[in-house]
């Protein structure tokens, strides 16, 4: 038998998943990423210890190799969360942990950034949004703080490029994982030597960006030893995490659109070329470099699931009526939604409980329901809330379609929440739109392990290998009559925001 394995480095779980050449999970493990506060002076500080993750990927590949004594691992590639990375010395050690994007130390650097460069001409160069956690304010904070360490420094490496380079030695980048720095040109390709001298940051720190699927390098000893992967293994490099998960959904092609849902909502569509307009800045998204060749991919964020978390833990159920389980307590929850008449008895849901962030790029505004009479119940709140991120999934789509002129033909959702039908259904009511929920487990690390296998000659490109490994799986039908009436709602719903933004600064502390 023959294996693809895709690594996941998370910022929850640090995941092997082992895949056969058709998609399927072989074997899968995965350990804890542990953040740490070490700094007794700066307890808010936050970062990721190299060891941990190195050790926290090796148990992880060593459970799945060991599951598949005497089969063949043809290639390995990397995936994961972007921006944080660690400085290594010309001897391959690491000199200081990676900064979490939990980590808030590097504030002044993005006024910094924003009052030299501007939010205009880097999104016009880069796509990006200046964020705090963004690449380049790190190694700007190194300069400011630790420059007797960047002195020592040969390589900054990005998280998932230093797990690369524990097991083959090489250093080198993809171009969607560049795309996160705030140092790359979308049109070139290239580093940004403008971006780079104005901001002192040392362009030999920088590893060599290279496409996606693009064969690295291969196992070395020590990394066979550690891992039980074969001495030789093929190393390919993979790239940012909603990138990849397109690859299997078939979202690498303009028209389909992968709704990546859990605690965040990120929708993710491809284009031909970068669009990087001031209109398109101002949405909130961001335009990256594609996993898939000769793609750029657009992605616009919002907060989603946590907002049913804080209903369940704070509002929920008495817990006689739920017992110990709080899968049971979900179930009890939804159920109660499905029993709540479309348009909620008339509640509304505003879905900016941790601000808005695309299409209405204000961090500063606030959830609200509105329309609560004494005859509301759990199940119209619950409901309501479903429905209300169902419209800002919707103006995240629309928008993609004004501004970028993405066509939503087809939407592809993966993630935990679409185990909930009532919000599958509804999210194809709301859109007008077929909702598939493919049969796929572990679409992230399937997208890397594809990549493995377009670099090592499995697949001979992305369409290949979604010809090879999609199943479809469950499909939600608009209802035509449903549809009708929430195009009625939504209407209203777009009056929410505006309408309350005054009040929300009136009485901001």
């Amino acid at each position: 038998m023959s294996y693809l394995l895709g690594l996941d480095v998370g910022s929850t779980n640090l995941k092997a998943v082992l895949f056969g050449t058709d998609g399927r999970v072989v074997a899968k493990q995965d350990v804890a990423t542990e953040c740490c506060h070490p700094d007794p002076a700066h307890p808010e500080w936050a970062v990721w210890q190299p060891g941990q993750i190195w050790e926290g990927i090796a148990q992880s590949v060593r459970a799945v190799t060991s599951a598949v004594a005497g089969g063949e691992i043809l290639g390995v590639a990397v995936t994961g969360m972007g921006m944080d990375g660690v400085p290594i010395d010309k001897a391959g050690k690491w000199l200081y942990p990676f900064i979490s994007w939990h980590c808030p130390r590097t504030a002044p650097q993005q006024a910094w950034w924003l009052e030299h460069i501007g939010a205009d001409e880097q999104f016009a160069r880069g796509g990006n949004q200046v964020w705090p956690f963004n690449t380049a304010l790190r190694l700007r904070w190194m300069q400011e703080h630790e420059p007797a360490i960047l002195r020592k420094t040969r390589k900054w490496l990005l998280i998932e490029d230093f797990v690369n380079f524990m097991l083959c030695g090489e250093t080198a980048t993809d171009y969607s994982m560049a795309s996160t720095t705030l140092l790359f040109d979308q049109r070139t390709r290239t580093w940004n030597d403008d971006f780079l001298q104005r901001s002192g940051i040392d362009r030999s720190l920088l590893c060599e960006p290279l496409p996606a699927g693009t064969m690295i390098g291969r196992v070395h000893q020590a990394a066979a030893a550690i891992t039980g992967l074969k001495l030789g293994t093929p190393v390919v490099l993979g790239g940012h995490d909603y990138c990849c998960g397109c690859l299997p959904t078939g979202a690498f092609e303009p028209g389909v659109l992968l709704d990546v849902l859990g605690t965040w909502e990120m929708v993710v569509s491809a284009l031909c070329q970068p669009v990087l307009t001031p209109e398109v800045q101002r949405m909130g998204v961001v335009v990256d470099s594609h996993v898939a060749r000769d793609r750029y991919a657009v992605m616009g964020a919002t907060v989603a699931a946590d907002m049913l978390e804080w209903f369940k833990r704070e509002i929920g159920l008495p817990s006689s009526s739920c017992g110990d389980e709080s899968a049971s307590e979900w179930a009890q929850l939804i159920g109660l939604a499905a029993q709540s008449p479309l348009g909620s008895n008339g509640v509304f849901f505003l879905p900016h409980m941790s601000g808005s962030f695309c299409p209405v790029l204000d961090p500063t505004s606030t959830g609200a329901f509105v329309g609560l009479r004494n005859i509301t119940g759990r199940g119209d709140l619950f409901r309501a809330m479903i429905e209300g991120l169902n419209y800002q999934f919707l103006e995240i789509i629309r928008a993609f379609g004004h501004g970028l002129g993405v066509p939503s033909d087809k939407i592809v959702v993966i993630g935990g929440p679409t185990k909930n039908p009532l919000w599958m259904q509804n999210k194809a009511d709301v859109t007008g739109i077929v909702v598939e929920v493919p049969d796929m487990e572990e679409a992230v690390p399937l997208g890397a392990a594809i990549l493995a296998g377009i670099g090592t000659g499995v697949y001979r490109d992305e369409q290949d290998a979604f010809s090879h490994v999609y199943r479809p799986g469950t499909s939600y039908v608009p209802d035509p009559q449903a549809q009708a009436r929430y195009r009625e709602l939504y209407a209203r719903y777009e009056e929410l925001y505006p309408t309350l933004k005054t009040f929300v600064q009136k009485t901001a502390p």
